[in-house]
């Protein structure tokens, strides 16, 4: 690694992955790592500059207050000793609240006392990638699930720069997609990036597995069921690969929890491949977070439209298709998310909005189509702002805008007569639906 690292030692704060971003966002690389990490295995890390201790409410586990190895406080490191502000200790100042005050106390830590090198930046993390991919993998060959999200999307492109045609990408479709995806999938990785793609239609075989499941978790486990089948039918017709790549990313593993806090969720993987499947893993973005991946797969040279891709639930838009998913449905789905879609970036909201999407509910109402009682489905416009997708705000959006979409899509998408805004903000509603 060629750039200088802050260790982040995790003594029960929640504040942890603010300040690694913080310490990145000046231009010096870090990553958080458990409380009792030997002073041994600090020296064996390269370049790492100084240590900040990270103290909080989570510090007592199991009755006892954790503390770092005490070898570690007469070691040779600069050391930042402090405290979650609901809980300080008597002997650490607090973290501020504001952005600012933090990264004035951090840059004053970083460059006067650890003499840190501003020198994290995209173009040497992605050179130190490729340099320890293709050290990893040597000649052998990698296999991966591309999905066409950001994550997959942007370890393809690094592992096309690192090993090149060692590489085969398989994109599973499911039907489930926003439109347009699996062509766009198609023609940057096979066309432009000359990536070995295989490309499964695999539309009929989940809407068919679908048909008539109503219940959302269940939805969620047949989605994942079966992707890992075709996923492992596909995967046993290639010979000699060795390797599999994941879009695992830093807040994956710091939500699977540390030794002083809890789990958010568990830490995820292509879904649970049996494991006589037999691959050596190979997760090149597992220390970045969102932000950095996206920085990341500009840099690679990625569209846009890819890089900036919206958050999308892992089941697609089978949770915005309410209860039983049924094909003409699930249509008016995709096309009234395209039109939202191309509407806002028209209004210029594209990237200012943090996620907008439609759903279409599993009933119908009473409306006049032609100078007729037509009886047809609703479309719901869900449009959110947030920072951590643990609460959310609803974006207040233009009542001329709100017009003009409702008009196209009661025109433009069959089965349509009404179009309804949801106004609720989380808590107390989720940001999806299902």
């Amino acid at each position: 690694m060629k750039q200088d690292m802050i260790v982040i030692l995790d003594l029960g704060s929640t504040e942890n992955a603010r300040v690694a971003r913080a310490i990145r966002s000046l231009g010096v690389y870090s990553e958080i790592y458990p409380h009792d990490t030997p002073l041994a295995s600090l020296k064996a890390m390269p370049n790492v500059k100084g240590l900040v201790l990270s103290g909080g409410e989570n510090r007592v586990v199991d009755g006892a207050e954790v503390d770092v190895e005490p070898a570690v406080y007469t070691a040779d490191y600069p050391l930042l000793i402090v405290d979650h502000p609901k809980a300080p200790r008597q002997d650490a100042p607090a973290w501020p609240q504001s952005e600012e005050e933090m990264k004035s106390l951090l840059s004053d830590f970083l460059f006067e006392k650890c003499h840190a090198e501003a020198n994290w930046n995209m173009q040497n993390f992605i050179d130190d990638q490729v340099e320890l991919i293709r050290r990893q993998v040597g000649d052998k060959k990698v296999l991966l699930a591309l999905s066409g999200g950001v994550d997959s999307s942007v370890v393809a492109a690094l592992l096309i720069k690192a090993v090149e045609d060692q590489l085969t990408c398989v994109h599973v479709n499911h039907g489930l997609l926003r439109k347009g995806e699996p062509e766009q999938v198609v023609e940057v990785f096979r066309n432009q990036m000359k990536a070995n793609l295989i490309y499964v239609d695999a539309v009929d075989r989940f809407l068919d597995k679908l048909a008539g499941v109503s219940e959302p978790e269940q939805k969620r486990k047949i989605i994942g069921a079966e992707f890992i089948r075709v996923f492992e039918e596909e995967a046993r017709k290639l010979d000699g690969i060795d390797f599999l790549a994941q879009g695992t990313i830093y807040p994956d593993i710091i939500e699977s929890g540390t030794k002083t806090a809890k789990a958010v969720k568990a830490h995820h993987n292509v879904g649970g491949l049996p494991e006589d499947l037999k691959f050596q893993l190979v997760e090149p973005l597992k220390m970045l977070f969102k932000d950095e991946v996206r920085a990341c797969g500009t840099a690679l040279g990625l569209p846009d439209s890819m890089v900036y891709r919206q958050p999308f639930p892992g089941p697609g838009l089978g949770v915005r298709c309410l209860g039983a998913i049924t094909r003409d449905r699930l249509e008016a789905v995709r096309e009234s998310d395209a039109i939202l879609r191309e509407e806002f970036a028209k209004a210029g909201l594209q990237g200012k909005v943090w996620q907008y999407f439609t759903i279409v509910p599993d009933f119908k109402s009473v409306g006049v189509r032609d100078n007729a009682r037509c009886f047809e489905w609703p479309v719901i416009l869900r449009a959110v702002n947030t920072v951590d997708a643990m609460t959310a705000t609803v974006e207040p959006l233009e009542f001329a805008l709100l017009q003009k979409i409702t008009q196209r899509i009661v025109t433009e998408v069959k089965g349509v007569n009404r179009v309804l805004y949801d106004l609720t903000p989380k808590p107390c509603g989720t940001i999806e639906w299902e």
